[in-house]
């Protein structure tokens, strides 16, 4: 795998973010606006108000991919997740994640294996990928992983 961190990605407004730039672990994950799953943004924030100062960075990427269930423009989004989730972590230009027009960041993400040991596709909203500091894959938790979840948390404080 290669460093994910050094890959292109640009910030919910168009500008180019420089994933290289943020100096410790990030924890990427696929969001979406109008899913089942949308609440986990909660714990999205928690996670980067709470490790934010030991240097975790929680960055997401609006998909509108499954369902169709992020459906805005990046102003609808970013207006979105400010006001109903308290949203302060960044976010990343609406992107595929998957198929022909698969993002090159999830394209080197989705190398990456679970803990059942299975690599490939995102399955919904919301996976979760843990990221070194180094732009190494250190783990993945599938959607229906909350961000509180004892072992997303451990991995955390591991990466750290």
């Amino acid at each position: 795998m290669s460093n994910v961190k050094d890959i292109p990605v640009k910030a919910l407004d168009g500008s180019a973010l420089d994933l290289s730039a943020l100096p410790g672990p990030m924890l990427v994950v696929n969001v979406a606006s109008k899913c089942g799953l949308t609440p986990q943004y909660t714990g999205l924030e928690e996670i980067a108000k709470t490790y934010g100062d030991r240097g975790l960075t929680v960055v997401g990427m609006p998909c509108n991919q499954f369902m169709g269930q992020e459906p805005g423009t990046a102003e609808e989004i970013a207006t979105f997740c400010s006001t109903s989730y308290g949203v302060t972590f960044p976010l990343l230009e609406k992107a595929d994640v998957k198929g022909e027009d698969q993002h090159p960041l999830y394209a080197e993400l989705t190398k990456a294996t679970d803990a059942d040991g299975e690599a490939g596709d995102v399955q919904w909203n919301f996976e979760k990928f843990l990221v070194g500091a180094d732009g190494t894959v250190i783990n993945r938790f599938r959607p229906r992983t909350e961000p509180d979840d004892p072992a997303v948390i451990s991995a955390i404080e591991a990466a750290l």
